[in-house]
């Protein structure tokens, strides 16, 4: 198996194939025969079982119809009741993307419809639902990747290589370990690298937003002597938060051109949330440490996955990503070193329960040796309330607040928590159990939450059947109003009456949230709930904390504020899992684990969970601080 692709060939009449390349680990044939691009006879199914390799066989792009063409032809074939809109082309790889308000119909019975589109136009059709909500970040993103596409399709080739031809390799000595550049009994800056012999991988690379831009402690610690960027072959990210996500684009800064591996809701919110974080810098008066272009760069050089999709990313690294049940696209990341040598999972942030928004964390692996699980509610106090509790808390404090003609604050995550607490607010307010008032979405909360609605099937079953029909579709009740500048955040604070504002930053780190709390703050009729985790250091914490007169200014400027609004925390709302939550997630992971490692959680956090799965479960726990290093066979 030196050269895969000759390999194949042999197995193939000469002249069939007229180009084959890598699209990362997956190997892509080129043909300028109609027929045998139609019907192969099995012939592509055939070598795909012998080598164990997806394969995909595509018309040469000389044989397609001219693009216009094709798409009248698209439009033509399908009814109008399937509700086409945009038809994109990628003329490089020969493929298009329908988008169709019924995908249904749009594929047609066993496929049928999809057959005539190939048969017609020689173009490989891809049926997209169309968002219900259109996010124009998306529509950036797939902008950057067609105007890129000769160099997309490259870039894909030289990652396959990377991958393939390691393969001749002679291992003569095997090993696998981690070290920790972030996230060792911490909260922030996660950040693992994981080294064998023969490959280097990054598991996440964020920063700490509680921490502030300008502090040295907000980043990974990179300049560990393990870490070499021109060594690096690939960066796996677990999901889209900063504190995973924040500085890979840093990474493409200084040289990093290999591939980033996600699911596709992550790269386009992590891509979001960079290109917010750029703009908040900024409107702090300080040099962002990257720019929207070394996003751009990330963008081009990411491949996404879906969910239990086997992907090799290096010569000895396989890897698979889990549902999470963190965020939308969270992952749970399930690497195979070597052959049959090691199998880890990095949880990343995981909720083993399921959401109002997403299905319970994985528990079943094909193998497992070590787990990596993170801690954010790891200490023995950790019990959070149950669901039901937390949403009774909630009404009661928006009820409350309403009756007095006050205002509800709700700093969220624009990821995660702002979309939990937008759909239970809808349901609230539907069933009667609160005020009919109008809800104000402030900061990415809104563009985030179009993004969800693009890509439904990363949502659990009840609120996929939502989203499906427009009517039931809850974000896009008439009671949520989108604040889009500052004139309107000054509307909502002087002249509208009581109300509920969802608005980011979470922890009050910059952002519109800080603006309302400023406004809002002295007024003991007003209420603010946070329901997401609150970092050491962040504004958030100390208010959590008791302190009441805040300066909102500069330390030569001061700005004081006296807080007299309510404050109310419900913990039963994060997407991490609360103590109970992570010790039945060890005692049910399937195979059992023989080494636990805790991070990503205050120190005392991790300690404490690391003795109680010891006791509960009699096998190895460790919860290494930054920059120790674990060998883990």
């Amino acid at each position: 198996m030196a050269d895969i692709i000759k390999e194949i060939l042999k197995d193939l009449t000469p002249g069939k194939v007229s180009d084959a390349c890598y699209e990362g680990a997956n190997i892509v044939l080129y043909t300028k025969d109609e027929d045998f691009f139609l019907n192969n006879g099995g012939t592509i199914k055939q070598i795909v079982d012998k080598i164990k390799k997806r394969i995909e066989l595509r018309p040469d792009p000389s044989i397609t119809m001219d693009m216009e063409m094709a798409e009248k032809e698209i439009r033509k074939i399908l009814a109008e009741e399937a509700g086409i809109d945009q038809v994109i082309f990628d003329p490089q790889r020969s493929m298009v993307t329908i988008e169709a308000e019924k995908p249904g119909l749009a594929i047609g019975k066993q496929g049928a419809l999809l057959r005539e589109i190939r048969q017609k136009i020689l173009w490989v059709p891809h049926i997209r639902r169309k968002p219900a909500i259109r996010s124009k970040i998306i529509e950036n993103i797939r902008g950057v990747l067609y105007q890129n596409s000769d160099f997309r399709k490259k870039f894909l080739d030289k990652t396959g290589h990377r991958i393939y031809d390691g393969w001749v390799r002679e291992k003569k000595h095997e090993w696998v370990r981690v070290s920790y550049l972030g996230g060792g009994r911490q909260v922030g800056r996660s950040c693992i690298l994981l080294q064998t012999p023969e490959s280097r991988v990054l598991l996440d690379c964020g920063i700490d937003p509680a921490r502030g831009s300008d502090n040295p402690d907000a980043y990974p610690l990179l300049e560990a002597p393990e870490f070499k960027i021109n060594e690096l072959d690939a960066v796996v990210v677990s999901h889209s938060h900063l504190d995973h996500s924040g500085l890979v684009p840093y990474l493409c800064k200084f040289g990093y051109t290999g591939p980033i591996y996600c699911t596709a809701p992550t790269r386009d919110v992590m891509a979001l949330l960079q290109l917010d974080f750029v703009k908040i810098t900024r409107n702090e008066g300080k040099e962002p440490i990257y720019t929207s272009e070394e996003v751009k760069n990330m963008v081009k050089q990411t491949i996404t996955l879906d969910y239990n999709e086997v992907f090799d990313i290096t010569p000895d690294i396989r890897i698979t990503l889990y549902n999470a049940g963190h965020i939308l696209g969270s992952a749970m990341v399930h690497m195979h070193v070597g052959n049959g040598l090691h199998n880890l999972l990095y949880t990343g942030d995981m909720k083993f329960g399921r959401t109002a928004l997403l299905e319970p964390a994985v528990t079943d692996f094909p193998r497992l040796e070590t787990l990596m699980i993170e801690s954010t509610y790891g200490g023995k106090d950790n019990i959070l309330p149950s669901r039901k509790e937390s949403e009774d808390q909630l009404k009661n404090i928006i009820q409350n607040t309403l009756k007095r003609k006050g205002k509800v604050l709700i700093p969220v995550l624009g990821s995660g928590r702002a979309q939990e607490v937008l759909v239970l607010i809808e349901e609230m307010s539907r069933l009667g159990l609160i005020e009919d008032v109008p809800v104000f979405i402030d900061g990415m909360v809104w563009d985030i939450t179009a993004i969800h609605t693009a890509y439904p099937e990363f949502l659990n079953s009840s609120i996929r059947k939502l989203i499906f029909h427009k009517d039931e579709n809850p974000f896009l009740s008439k009671m949520f109003k989108r604040v889009g500048s500052q004139k309107e955040r000054t509307q909502v604070v002087e002249e509208t009456g009581p109300c509920v504002i969802l608005a980011t930053s979470g922890m009050l780190v910059g952002g519109p949230s800080v603006e309302y709390l400023k406004k809002l703050g002295d007024n003991p009729k007003n209420s603010m709930i946070f329901v997401s985790y609150q970092g050491e250091g962040s504004l958030g914490r100390r208010i959590q904390r008791g302190e009441r007169e805040i300066n909102m200014g500069m330390a030569t400027k001061p700005d004081m504020l006296d807080i007299k609004m309510e404050i109310h925390t419900i913990e039963g709302f994060t997407g991490h899992s609360g103590r109970n939550e992570l010790m039945s997630f060890v005692y049910r992971c399937n195979p059992h684990p023989k080494k636990v490692i805790i991070n990503h959680g205050e120190s005392s956090r991790c300690s404490d969970l690391a003795s109680s799965i010891h006791k509960q479960n009699r096998i190895e726990t460790i919860a290494p601080r930054n920059l120790e290093v674990i060998r883990l066979k």
